[in-house]
């Protein structure tokens, strides 16, 4: 059943430069396979399309049931020289939670 990223799991976002930061925390550890499976790098940079200019990275915490990832060229320059409106990154964390994930029957 494909459901929105945010039935399973929270973010956090923020930037350091013009690098964007999200944290990904699922709300019951069941759903960390999910996370780690569905909300891959690749589908990261997809779903922002020209808003990332540069990779996104990956990484896995799976003693916080968390992925953390960055989003490099993604704040148009950074918040003290950049013209975007959010230009900390701090709506990227929610823009993510529209994501559609494929989650396992029973979960």
């Amino acid at each position: 059943m494909k459901v929105p990223l945010s039935r399973i799991a929270h973010t956090r976002s923020g930037d350091k430069g013009d690098t964007c930061n999200i944290g990904v925390i699922a709300y019951d550890g069941r759903y960390y396979p999910v996370l780690v499976r569905e909300v891959t790098a690749e589908r990261v940079k997809r779903h922002f399309g020209e808003l990332v200019k540069g990779p996104v990275e990956r990484f896995e915490l799976p003693n916080l049931g968390a992925l953390n990832f960055l989003l490099h060229q993604a704040l148009g320059g950074g918040g003290t020289v950049s013209l975007r409106t959010d230009a900390q990154g701090k709506t990227f964390g929610a823009a993510l939670l529209g994501l559609e994930i494929e989650l396992p029957p029973g979960l």
